[in-house]
């Protein structure tokens, strides 16, 4: 497969960045809401779409729901109920790094959860999603699918290189035994879930570039965003000094100039 080139891909990708950045404008000045989830194998390029989805973004606007395992407590919670409170408010973007799908995916794979709280979120996955986007949420849904040979070649490539070892986990090796299994998951999930309200979109990933141009574009191409025209904003001039005096750099610890070693 022909993958896109680093010139092409870098250039569009900066558009769609600059086009975020006035989606972002438009969900503050509407006080829209807006949830992006993020799901697939592993290795499937999530991770570094987000990445380049929430590069120019506010962090205080934009903001990434990576959860960790259940504590003791949540466990007893009603499923939903600790991914509830990671949904935006008013003016707020949320994209959820893995989700509540975790229940139709690892956790039935992995046996983490019974077959009747399976069964249970089969049923209520579609209503809650349907009263999310009754009360006014944007939800969109994204399935990142990589291929199982481009999977393995992913994980080696993580194994050999420190700066993204820790990405790589045991139970990331597990789904590669466990590859049709997560497949069936994966089609019962659709079967329930993907709901015209809430319809889950496919996006090929074995191409990490052509995925992020194709999800992010696809993306804005759902959202019927306009450009906000911004504030008027003058800076103003410095006032003339009156007498402040810095104290001497020997009393402040500064870092090593290590840089300084790198210059010609």
């Amino acid at each position: 497969m022909a993958r896109l080139r680093r010139e092409p891909y870098e250039k569009e990708l900066l558009h769609l960045q600059t086009e975020l950045v006035k989606l972002q404008e438009w969900v503050k000045a509407e006080g829209a809401r807006l949830v992006i989830v993020f799901e697939g194998r592993d290795a499937a390029g999530k991770g570094g779409t987000i990445k380049r989805v929430t590069e120019y973004l506010n962090p205080r606007v934009a903001r990434i729901a990576a959860l960790p395992a259940p504590t003791e407590r949540e466990r007893t919670q009603w499923y939903f109920q600790r991914y509830i409170k990671h949904l935006p408010a008013a003016g707020e973007i949320v994209l959820f790094d893995r989700s509540w799908y975790n229940r139709a995916g690892v956790e039935k794979v992995m046996g983490f959860c019974t077959q009747e709280e399976y069964t249970r979120f089969l049923h209520q996955c579609p209503i809650f999603e349907r009263l999310l986007i009754e009360d006014g949420i944007l939800l969109r849904k994204y399935w990142f699918s990589v291929s199982d040979e481009e999977q393995e070649r992913r994980f080696h490539a993580r194994l050999q290189d420190p700066t993204r070892r820790w990405k790589l986990s045991p139970m990331d090796l597990e789904s590669i035994t466990r590859w049709e299994d997560y497949s069936r998951a994966k089609d019962q999930m659709l079967v329930h879930t993907d709901i015209p309200e809430a319809p889950w979109y496919d996006v090929p990933s074995d191409d990490k570039r052509s995925a992020r141009i194709n999800m992010i574009t696809h993306l804005l191409s759902t959202i019927p965003y306009q450009s906000v025209r911004p504030a008027k904003l003058k800076i103003p001039k410095r006032p003339a000094a009156q007498g402040y005096e810095r104290p001497p750099r020997e009393a402040e610890t500064i870092v090593p100039d290590v840089a300084a070693r790198l210059k010609p």
